[in-house]
């Protein structure tokens, strides 16, 4: 047995380190990976080698004198060969836990094919470093079985995806990379061209043009698992490089879309986790999801909606409901079951996480077999207090919450409201999905900064037939034919029919304030194509690093992503983004400020 580095490997594996059972016992065996812990026993040496099919038990014994002292000096994270003979483990000392752990490998042979440095953190399942070392030090962060779970959970959705569209006659198309800079409702990251010097390339955000343009080329399905970029602020599950599944189809409408993305989800779900959708999926309108869960995006795994009881509150005696619903505001609320216990100061949180949120304030009620407990208790009559519990089926002991605002603005505060007393009561279910589709978006909202409409999707969504009147009389009525996926609160899949004839999109540019000049430059070459006979077309992308972090169980994206950014955007390990050299710049015809 030789301990010297060699330039080819002293042998071929013959197992992994999570193949060997029982029925190998009395076979020899060759196996290679990471030294993960080790432990003395009477003089009896044991260590658990790993790679990522698994851990085996390996045995030195001081028999083997010469590979004993060289096992001695093996400590965590070295990459080693073992050559040996499959024993069943003694009685009592087999390792539940384990799919290995009826047997051990009684070593005759070691090689160190690499010694390792001590790791700035342990190796192992709790997860104990902080994030930013784990980053700096992201490919030892990825030997832990946990990270190296989700990515198989990330190449097992990927084959899901394939497999499924290819089945339904869908094609594979790459787009480009490097693109023409076009709005789509966040910052382009920008790529000097040297070539064409003053120019600039933009990183997509997302293929939606090319893909639409392979709707007339008569390619009637496409998909692609694309790498899109938005130079926007990051959070927990936002990337400035990210993943998508796009897709697009043609001669189709809403329906189609919808039951096509169905069939995938029951395909993920089964494949993936082993659990059964029950098909159609739910659905509402926007309008019916903020109304009753204050949000675009409802968790519908526990109840706690919102209820609207403006009428109701014009007849008290409140002088602030009252002014309120007289400056054409609502006044809603919600009722939290039990919630009567709840003490003066975890009251005042909750009124100032409201004023946190815009609101002015909050007014709380606490019922009772007496009646109501609280500061506006005393202008209600018992008749209107009767009426306003059976609008919230309030009992005794609960807590009611009010917030008197604007209609859209009262119920995104009491939509944050509900998710932060579904967490503090544990309503959530654990290990429950909940999928559901949120239809009948409006097409346009209006930017009070810059005082005109903008898209709420993007400018190739199509308004609903029945809407297309109100496109020249009341734009903010207008509905889209957009969807979105929604599952346990997030959005994981979005996407709308699109429009495909020339004179609503020149219509839609009208109102979103894009001039005949400013839409040539910047779409032109699709508008030319509509021209030369667009069929109707319609798709969807799905938030492919978003839906395995959900998949996987996790809190981020960045637990999903082999090589994430921070939230500043920065790659800790290897310095991204860096300055690069003065003649670099040169040639881009760049100088820096």
């Amino acid at each position: 047995m030789s301990t010297k580095m060699k330039r080819v490997l002293p042998y071929k594996r013959t197992h992994t380190c999570g193949a060997l059972r029982a029925s190998d016992v009395g076979h020899e065996t060759i196996l290679m990976g990471w030294v993960d812990t080790w432990r003395n026993h009477g003089g009896i040496l044991f260590l658990d080698l790993r790679d990522r099919y698994g851990k085996t038990q390996i045995v030195f014994r001081p028999e083997f004198a010469e590979m004993y002292a060289v096992a001695e000096t093996l400590r965590s994270e070295f990459v080693i060969a073992v050559k040996g003979k499959v024993l069943a483990r003694p009685a009592g000392s087999s390792n539940a836990n384990l799919p290995t752990g009826e047997i051990e490998v009684e070593a005759n042979e070691l090689h160190i094919l690499n010694p390792a440095k001590t790791p700035p953190f342990e190796i192992n399942e709790r997860n104990e470093a902080a994030e930013d070392l784990r980053l700096k030090y992201r490919y030892l962060d990825l030997r832990r079985p946990d990270m190296q779970r989700n990515l198989m959970v990330r190449h097992q959705l990927a084959q899901v995806t394939r497999s499924y569209f290819d089945r339904n006659n869908f094609v594979e198309i790459e787009t480009p990379i490097l693109m023409k800079s076009t709005p789509e409702g966040a910052r382009d990251y920008l790529v000097p061209s040297r070539v064409q010097n003053g120019k600039f390339y933009a990183l997509p955000q997302s293929p939606q043009t090319y893909k639409q343009l392979l709707m007339v080329s008569g390619l009637d399905r496409y998909y692609q698992i694309v790498r899109c970029f938005r130079d926007e602020d990051l959070r927990a599950d936002r990337q400035p490089e990210f993943t998508q599944i796009d897709v697009e189809m043609s001669f189709v409408d809403q329906e189609d879309v919808l039951a096509m993305m169905e069939g995938l989800t029951v395909e993920m779900f089964e494949r993936i986790l082993g659990r059964k959708v029950t098909l159609p999926l739910p659905r509402m309108t926007y309008a019916e999801a903020m109304s009753r869960f204050g949000s675009d995006k409802p968790d519908l795994r526990f109840g706690l909606e919102i209820r609207n009881i403006t009428e109701l509150a014009q007849e008290s005696e409140f002088r602030v409901f009252k002014e309120a619903v007289q400056s054409n505001k609502t006044v809603q609320g919600l009722c939290l079951a039990n919630g009567g216990g709840y003490s003066r100061k975890q009251l005042d949180e909750l009124s100032e996480y409201a004023k946190q949120l815009g609101a002015s304030g909050l007014a709380t009620i606490k019922t009772s077999a007496e009646g109501w407990q609280g500061s506006i208790a005393k202008f209600f009559s018992e008749g209107l207090i009767q009426r306003v519990n059976e609008r919230f089926a309030a009992g005794n002991n609960d807590l009611l919450l009010f917030v008197a605002d604007e209609e859209e603005r009262a119920q995104e505060i009491l939509g944050a409201l509900r998710l932060r007393l579904a967490q503090q009561e544990n309503l959530i279910p654990k290990d429950t999905f909940h999928l559901s589709w949120v239809i009948e978006f409006p097409l346009l909202e209006f930017d009070k900064e810059e005082k005109r409409w903008a898209a709420r999707h993007h400018p190739f969504t199509s308004p609903m037939d029945e809407d297309l009147e109100l496109m020249s009389t009341a734009p903010g009525k207008v509905r889209a034919k957009a969807y979105d996926l929604i599952l346990n609160g997030t959005e994981i899949a979005g996407g709308s029919i699109r429009i495909h004839r020339r004179d609503i999109q020149k219509q839609m540019f009208n109102l979103l304030n894009i001039g005949d000049e400013e839409a040539e430059r910047k779409f032109g070459f699709l508008m030319d194509a509509f021209e030369y006979g667009a069929p109707p077309h319609g798709g969807i992308a799905f938030g492919f690093d978003r839906l395995v972090m959900l998949l996987a169980g996790r809190k981020s994206i960045r637990d999903v992503i082999a090589f994430p950014k921070t939230n500043s955007a920065v790659s800790l390990m290897d310095g991204a983004p860096s300055e690069v050299d003065e003649r670099q710049l040169r040639e881009l015809g760049i100088k820096l400020l």
